[in-house]
C-alpha cells in the first residue's frame, strides 16, 4: 500500500507525525487533497483544519487544527509548518468559546471605533478560536 509522511510542525516542534494515505487541507487558493505520489509543491494555507487518513487504521482520521502556515510535498513527505496547531483531542472547547466571545467582542468595539488594524487581528483571532471549536467537535 502507498503511503506518506505527515509532519506538522511548529516553533514548539513536531506536533504530529504519521504515515498515512490521504491529506486534505485548505490553501489560500482552496482545498485540496494529497495522496502518496503527489507531485512536489508549496502552498501557503489557511487557518482551518487538516484531516489526515492514516495507515494504520483506514476507518480513523486525525484531525489538526492549523492556523495558517505553509504545506510543502516532496515525494512522499508532507510537512507543515505552522505558527500553531493542535490535534482534536488536545483542543480545550470550552477555552476556544471563551476565546470566540472575547474575539466577537473585540470585532464589534473594533468595527465602532474604525480601527482597522485591530479589527484585522479581532478578525484573525475569531477565525483561530472557530477553526479549534470546529476541530475539537469532531
Amino acid at each position: 500500500m502507498a503511503q506518506m509522511t505527515v509532519q506538522i510542525v511548529t516553533p514548539d516542534g513536531i506536533k504530529y507525525e504519521h504515515h498515512a494515505n490521504y491529506l486534505q487541507c485548505r490553501t489560500v487558493s482552496g482545498e485540496i487533497g494529497i495522496l502518496p505520489g503527489h507531485i512536489s509543491m508549496i502552498a501557503p494555507l489557511a487557518i482551518d483544519e487538516i484531516k489526515v487518513r492514516r495507515i494504520d487504521d483506514e476507518n480513523h482520521v486525525d484531525w489538526i487544527a492549523v492556523n495558517g502556515g505553509i504545506i510543502e510535498v516532496a515525494e512522499d513527505l508532507v510537512t507543515v509548518i505552522a505558527n500553531s496547531a493542535e490535534r482534536e483531542r488536545d483542543i480545550d472547547v470550552t477555552r476556544a468559546e471563551r476565546a470566540k466571545l472575547r474575539a466577537e467582542k473585540e470585532l464589534e468595539e473594533a468595527h465602532s471605533a474604525h480601527n482597522i488594524d485591530m479589527e484585522r487581528r479581532a478578525t484573525v483571532a475569531l477565525q483561530r478560536a472557530l477553526n479549534r471549536i470546529n476541530v475539537g467537535r469532531h
